[in-house]
Formats: C-alpha cells, structure tokens, sequence
C-alpha cells in the first residue's frame, strides 16, 4: 500500500484535443482542478508552455488566478514558472496577487527548460541566466528581505520548488527548497542507480531554510488507471503519440482519440518512442498501479507524487484521477459513488 503520509497531487498541462478550439483545453483544466478538490487531493499544478500546439497552458499565473475563483480548499501550484524566461520581481508579483485571492494556499514552482523552439526562444528574448542567483533573488522578494518592498505583499507564505535536474538539485539543495524530479531521474525506464545517487546527495548537501528545514522530494510521471491493464494502456497512447510526433516531425500535436492513433500507420522510429513513453509511464489496473507507486515512492524515499497523466478521453481521464486519489484513502470519503464496481463506478 502506497505510505498514508506520501501527499497525491496533479499535473494539468492544459492539453488541447484534436477538434476542439484551444479555449476547451484551458476550461477543462478548471473543470479537473475543481473535481481534485472533490476528490481530496492535496494540489494542483500547472504548467507554462509557449508556442506549442498541443499545449493551450502557456500563462500559469493566469491560469491559476481563474482556479483560485473556482476552488476553496485545495492548494494550487505551477509546475511550473520556467524563470528564464521572466524577471524574478514581476513573478513574484503575479504569485503574491494569486495568494490575496487564495491565501496560504498557492505554491511557486520554478524550472528553467528553454522555449520548445528556436522561433520560440528569440521570441522569449531568452538569454543566459543564472537561475540559483534568480531564483534567491525572487525568494528575497516573497519573504521581505530584497531592497524593493513587494506590492502586494503575500497574504501568507508562498513556498518556493524547484523543478530539478542533475544542476537543478544542487540549486535547490543550496538553497534550502524541496524538488520535483521525473523522467530519467526517477529511473523508471532505465538504470535506478543514477537518479537514486542524484537525490542522495541532493539531501546529503540540503542547506536548511526557513522554508524547508529538510529535504523534500516529490516525483512526477504520467500514471493513468483503467479497469484492465490493456485499457489503461491504451489511454497513454494519445499522449505517447504526441511524444513520437514531437520526437521526429518538431510538431507537438493535440491529443488524438485512442482509436484514431491504434488505427494509424507508424514508422519503427514513432513505434520505438511510442514505446519508450509507455515505460517511464505507470499504468494499469487500481491495484498494480498503487503497488507500482508504493514501490517508487519507497525507493525514492518521495513526500509527494505528481501524477501528470492526460488522455484525449476526459471522462476516462476523471475516472483514472478519482482512482489514483482513492490509493492514498483521503479521498474515499468525498466520493459520490454509486457503489458500481470498476473505476468509473468510483466517479
């Protein structure tokens, strides 16, 4: 069983569906953070993307600022800020604006991956920065230490993480914030080993802060759930085919129906990534994923998962979110069910 004090929360990329005008996408990310809070989660997270077609999430801070209107309790985070592309004050700004509408319940998370694409990066007037020197001076702003007196001033903390690669957690650990890893780093897909030792020393080399007095880690990864595990797999595949797409034509694409990219033709490149996706993903029935996760969360030693999972289908997509929220028991209690058996019945 998944560790009862290991939190549970979402990753909402805002993905748009083959079809659909992209303001859809960016209303069904509303529509899913209010059915977490029902469902008891205890976050929500966005993300910032610009210039992708897939992807309508390209102004987190907005973004949040119409979640905050719809929620009460849950808390809301990005996933995050990518803050090379930003001056530190006027994102700090943004965040201390969303928390006078939802205080003590809005997280900054930061990162620093480049625009998708060259066009994107000139447009981004990206240059060299140095994030760990960003990154402290944005946290002087929030907590009241820089030479500028931050208007407004935050209504209550806004915590600071660091979405961490290998350079990442060193920042972070410097800096006394708790990280967000994924990808190779979790070792899902490949050797453990090397992002096991990554995490250790980001721990052996943790500098308390008055945020974070120990190490935090949370992992992300794309987990859906489906009565079998063929079908769970099944609904990974319009993402992972947006992945293969992106890998060999430069394109992110909407979200295409399960039944249109298992009827397309592929060359062994696209089949080769397809692949490759569904093995850093954590999918299946509710209970091989709730063993699969409980076995990395062991292994990474994580506070918090970040399930990140989309699929063209919502409805699927709700019913894998209230599964994937029953494996940690907090949300049981707030379900409507019907007492049907099957994950959809759990909705």
């Amino acid at each position: 069983m998944i560790n009862a004090e290991c939190q549970i929360s979402l990753l909402d990329r805002s993905r748009t569906r083959a079809g659909e005008v992209e303001a859809v996408a960016l209303r069904g990310t509303v529509a899913r953070a209010r059915h977490a809070e029902r469902l008891g989660y205890q976050r929500f997270w966005v993300a910032e993307h610009h210039g992708v077609p897939g992807i309508a999430g390209a102004a987190p801070a907005v973004l949040l600022a119409a979640i905050t209107g719809a929620t009460s309790t849950i808390r809301l985070g990005s996933a995050g800020v990518m803050l090379p592309h930003h001056q530190p004050l006027v994102v700090a700004e943004q965040f201390a604006t969303l928390s006078a509408f939802a205080p003590g319940r809005v997280d900054l998370g930061l990162g620093r991956s480049p625009g998708f694409t060259p066009p994107v990066r000139r447009a981004l007037r990206q240059v060299d920065r140095d994030f760990a020197a960003d990154l402290a001076e944005l946290r002087g702003f929030l907590d009241g230490t820089a030479e500028i007196t931050l208007h407004p001033r935050p209504e209550g903390a806004v915590p600071l993480h660091v979405l961490a690669t290998g350079s990442g957690l060193r920042v972070a650990a410097e800096l006394g914030l708790p990280v967000i890893v994924g990808g190779p780093l979790l070792g899902v897909a490949g050797d453990p080993e090397p992002g096991l030792a990554a995490l250790a020393e980001y721990r052996r080399a943790f500098r308390p802060s008055a945020q974070q007095p120990v190490p935090r880690v949370a992992i992300s990864l794309d987990v859906l759930v489906a009565d079998t595990a063929a079908e769970a797999a099944e609904l990974l595949l319009p993402e992972a085919w947006a992945m293969a797409r992106s890998r060999t034509t430069g394109v992110f694409p909407p979200l295409e129906p399960v039944a249109a990219v298992r009827s397309g033709s592929r060359t062994s490149r696209e089949q080769q990534y397809l692949e490759q996706v569904a093995a850093a993903a954590i999918t299946g029935t509710p209970a091989g994923v709730e063993s699969r996760l409980a076995e990395l969360i062991e292994r990474t030693g994580a506070a918090e998962v970040v399930a990140a999972g989309s699929t063209f289908d919502r409805e699927a997509l709700a019913a894998s979110d209230a599964a994937v929220a029953a494996m940690v028991g907090g949300a049981a209690r707030s379900l409507d069910s019907t007492g049907a058996a099957g994950v959809r019945g759990r909705l």
